[in-house]
């Protein structure tokens, strides 16, 4: 392994510094899935360079990343800090989501990943979206009792709103809080950081470099007709990119002052800033290539000055559009 460095979340999970989501996901609904040799190996690289946090979800695929990162499993579980989700049905990637979190649904969802991880605990379990007809409560306390059990190790929790948050925390402790954060999205910033920070929960916050925007790998002409971005995420839309695309060029510019690659600024930009939050952040990225994994957490070691911080910090406010089509999907619209 390249490096030893842990990170603390909370609720005595420590981490790798980045974690790999293992969605090996696709945008454009014409191109092909990645081969799952392709992506299992990917997998094993990020777990030779380091990169031992996994993170999935029983809606990627339809269950089909669970049992693609179980084949990982089958030969390193003691190696893999293991996550998945559970909470979305219908398709993730279209109008039709919905969130479910009833208490007789929760333990029902945990056996059917562990058996497509092949694995007998998950060691974070995380509700991808909060039930808005069940209280936080009785969901957490589900998962509370899959703690109990032995199935679970830790407790997570995704794109919830600050007093969420402070309600399940007080059913049962949450280890860390996984919503949309980055340069260019930073609504979390105003409640959900902040109490995250308080009562000692970790970030992993998604979509880091927006979904390719903050790296420098989409433009007009890379967004097909059929990519779903556009669909789902406003930022993405032809008459939203322009603004965006001149609003993200300090990245470029300071990451050649840094010499570094603007995906290794833009996850050193969001460590940083959760420092000032005095708040340990372990972000997740998608990749399929292991070449990207080594060069992301090379990022996570990287120290911009605070001029460079700074001139990142202004992006934010030039962004056009909202990070999702419906608010309400995400914490920034229920908050």
């Amino acid at each position: 392994m390249t490096t030893t460095r842990r990170t603390y979340l909370g609720d005595g999970l420590h981490t790798s510094p980045l974690a790999l989501g293992a969605t090996m996901s696709v945008y454009r609904t014409s191109e092909p899935q990645v081969p799952p040799e392709t992506a299992l190996a990917t997998l094993h690289a990020a777990v030779d360079a380091g990169v031992t946090f996994i993170d999935t979800a029983d809606a990627y695929g339809h269950g089909g990343n669970e049992e693609l990162v179980g084949r990982l499993l089958a030969d390193r579980r003691d190696e893999v800090t293991l996550a998945t989700k559970f909470g979305i049905t219908g398709d993730l990637r279209a109008a039709r989501r919905q969130a479910r979190g009833d208490r007789a649904y929760v333990p029902q969802c945990c056996d059917a990943s562990l058996t497509r991880l092949g694995t007998d605990r998950i060691d974070l379990y995380y509700l991808h979206r909060p039930d808005p007809a069940v209280p936080i409560e009785e969901t957490v306390g589900a998962m509370a009792e899959l703690v109990t059990a032995g199935k679970v190790a830790h407790i997570g929790l995704c794109e919830v709103t600050a007093d969420e948050l402070r309600r399940a925390h007080a059913v049962h402790p949450v280890a860390a809080v996984q919503s949309e954060w980055s340069v260019w999205s930073r609504d979390v910033e105003t409640n959900v950081v902040p109490a995250a920070a308080e009562l000692g929960i970790g970030f992993v916050p998604y979509s880091p470099l927006g979904r390719g925007f903050l790296a420098g790998t989409v433009s007009a002409e890379s967004l097909a007709g059929d990519d779903l971005r556009r669909v789902l995420m406003p930022r993405y839309r032809d008459e939203n990119l322009p603004a965006n695309l001149a609003a993200v060029s300090a990245i470029a510019a300071v990451a050649d002052q840094a010499g570094a690659t603007q995906a290794q600024v833009s996850l050193a930009w969001l460590i940083a800033r959760g420092r000032a939050f005095g708040l340990p952040v372990v972000p997740v990225v998608s990749t399929r290539s292991p070449q990207r994994v080594v060069e992301n957490l090379a990022g996570t070691g990287l120290r911009l000055s605070a001029e460079q911080i700074a001139r990142l910090d202004g992006i934010a406010t030039a962004v056009a559009g909202p990070r999702s089509r419906d608010l309400n999907w995400v914490s920034a619209g229920r908050e």
